[in-house]
């Protein structure tokens, strides 16, 4: 069988395996914020992303500070690990990027932390600073992306006399706004409580399932001598997750592959790295494996025994496979099994045939129906399967792995809802076709970020790129003006590999600003705006849903000319005669993002029939 396997790790590594811990030298004069910036430092953060203020200069302040005396001579800890070279190259000292709004960089932090695998960092000053960071943080807790939040509040002698953008418990309570979107969530009260109460946040960060964390911390603690108390705790180790499984429901399991005759393997976004192994696993079982839709990203969708996603945007051979008469084995692994992933809670996966293997308790609490429930370390489960299951593949047609093009880029594996239109050199251009072009043009490696909205659907239905781990939708909250920030943070993150921003004109209206930020830091991030003068998925769900035709027009606009006004580069596209005109490498390699102004065909209809079942059944 062609080897569909990558050799290097793709997205979302664990980077905090093999760390040394050195402790840092002081000067004897560093405040708290300076203890804040060099824990930070110290588990390998490379930037804090945020928007200045009043509150928030101390930190600022510590920021600045710290790359004065680390510009040449770096400390912290000394990394001695296993990730690719190009992913631990850093710069000298921690850094800030300043974004236009507080939620891009609640994005930004997003996009570097799934990039990276490491923490993002985002922060606000306190009042309106804070609560424009909710949705960003919000977005993260539902992706499970581990995020530091830092607000500051007003003196804690000034509490509840009215000040400026106060926001404590006696006037507007940003603490109280951001418990129910972090797994951990303090105000720090008092100087000696900070380093322990940070210790914590971080570990929360990382604990399963991974996500923000907040401190609200009065601006003149930041401020105040931390002399003595420097970097006392080595917090690394506690990032690793624990190499375990359950070992009665594995063996369970284990006896249930080899007796069952057709299995289907359902890759959720949790099977980070893993990807290889399932696969490994499917061949020797001539098991069938499908996807859920953030799960998409870790599969070859050339690989033969792959049939699709299933759930929104999926795919006719996907539910199909499902659906087999003689399935007798369903194995959901790595997914949260929420609306998107099942297709509205469709009874074709979650039914007693069912076998459902997290590394999350909470997930368990949504497959009642499964006849088996494993709790472990995907990665321990999945090697410790290819020991225990011998080799009795049977002998699988192969097809090339590389990656195809022309009339092939559609596999014979997977049935997708237009194939023609995915083909078509149409004028005005069909947004399917635009997804095949952009696989097919740009190099491989690729990061594709997708935004909320119908590019949702458009990409998890037709971006057929080969590079596992390389597409990124934040599905969990489907904030819009997301993957406009978070292209920013993986750029930030990954320099080598391009970065391709794909959202809608509704979308970049709400965030487009961010894209000054790239050209400050001079990354060529390519924006692809699909541009249909609609919020089109309002406009497809009123008409497929029986609505009233309202409140979807968006006013013509030359979004190309306001990347340009913005010190981008811009092209209007509006033939795929205008893509093959691109120098793609120079965009790729140039110094400043470019934006795709994509004038597309906005009566198509996209994927999303599922997702209005479910609205129309409630």
């Amino acid at each position: 069988m062609a080897d569909f396997r990558t050799t290097k790790p793709q997205g979302s590594p664990e980077p905090f395996d093999h760390l040394q811990f050195e402790r840092p030298e002081t000067t004897g004069t560093e405040t708290y914020a300076d203890l804040i910036v060099n824990y930070l430092y110290q588990i390998n953060i490379d930037y804090i992303f945020g928007v200045p203020g009043g509150a928030i200069e101390p930190l600022y302040n510590a920021i600045a500070r710290h790359a004065r005396n680390n510009a040449e001579n770096p400390v912290g800890l000394n990394y001695r690990s296993s990730i690719p070279r190009r992913r631990r190259q850093r710069a000298p000292h921690l850094s800030a990027v300043i974004a236009r709004h507080e939620a891009g960089a609640a994005f930004m932090a997003d996009g570097y932390a799934r990039e990276t695998g490491k923490l993002g960092v985002c922060c606000a000053t306190t009042g309106p600073g804070a609560t424009n960071l909710i949705t960003g943080v919000a977005s993260a807790y539902a992706d499970r992306v581990p995020m530091l939040v830092i607000t500051p509040q007003t003196a804690l002698p000034n509490f509840g006399k009215a000040g400026l953008q106060e926001s404590s418990a006696d006037a507007v309570d940003v603490v109280g706004m951001f418990e129910h979107c972090t797994h951990y969530n303090s105000l720090v009260s008092h100087p000696d409580q900070l380093e322990g109460k940070l210790y914590t946040a971080l570990i929360n960060a990382f604990r399963r399932p991974r996500g923000p964390v907040h401190l609200s911390i009065p601006m003149d603690i930041m401020t105040m001598p931390a002399s003595g108390k420097f970097g006392n705790y080595h917090i690394a180790h506690h990032f690793r997750q624990p190499k375990f499984k359950d070992d009665a429901s594995y063996d369970i399991f284990k006896d249930s592959l080899k007796r069952s005759s057709r299995i289907v393997f359902c890759i959720g976004g949790g099977c980070s790295n893993i990807h290889n192994n399932i696969f490994a696993l499917a061949e020797r079982l001539n098991a069938e494996v499908i996807s859920t839709p953030s799960g998409k990203k870790w599969v070859h969708p050339y690989h033969p025994l792959y049939r699709g996603v299933f759930g929104f945007a999926g795919h006719r051979s996907a539910q199909h496979a499902l659906e087999h008469e003689d399935v007798d084995l369903i194995v959901a692994i790595g997914t949260s099994l929420g609306e998107l992933a099942t297709s509205g809670w469709s009874e074709s996966l979650l039914n007693e045939r069912l076998v459902h293997i997290t590394n999350t308790y909470e997930d368990l609490t949504r497959s009642p129906m499964a006849c088996l429930h494993i709790m472990g370390n995907l990665r321990t489960i999945f090697e410790d399967l290819l020991t225990d299951i011998p080799d009795k593949r049977s002998n699988v047609h192969v097809i090339n792995s590389a990656r195809p093009r022309g009339s092939k880029y559609i596999p014979p594996n997977i049935t997708v809802e237009d194939h023609d239109s995915c083909l078509s050199d149409a004028m005005p251009l069909k947004p399917q076709s635009v997804l095949r072009e952009l696989a097919q043009t740009f190099p491989e490696s690729s990061r594709y970020i997708i935004d909320a909205g119908n590019a949702w659907a458009w990409a998890t239905h037709y971006l057929l790129n080969t590079e596992p781990g390389a597409q990124r939708i934040a599905f969990g909250f489907g904030a819009m003006g997301w993957a406009i920030g978070a292209a920013v943070g993986t750029a930030l993150g990954n320099r080598d590999d391009t970065t391709i921003c794909i959202t809608g004109d509704g979308s970049y209206l709400m965030s487009g600003q961010e894209i000054t930020t790239a050209v400050q830091h001079q990354l060529p991030i390519i924006y692809v705006v699909l541009n249909d003068r609609a919020l089109g998925m309002v406009k497809h769900g009123q008409r497929m849903g029986g609505g009233e035709p309202i409140g979807f027009e968006l006013p013509p606009v030359d979004f190309a000319a306001m990347a340009r006004a913005m010190g981008a580069e811009g092209y209007v596209i509006k033939s795929l005669h205008d893509f093959k005109q691109l120098d793609i490498n120079s965009l790729c390699n140039g110094t400043k993002p470019v934006l795709l102004d994509v004038h597309i065909d906005g009566e198509e209809v996209p994927p999303i029939g599922s997702r209005l079942k479910t609205l129309r059944d409630k």
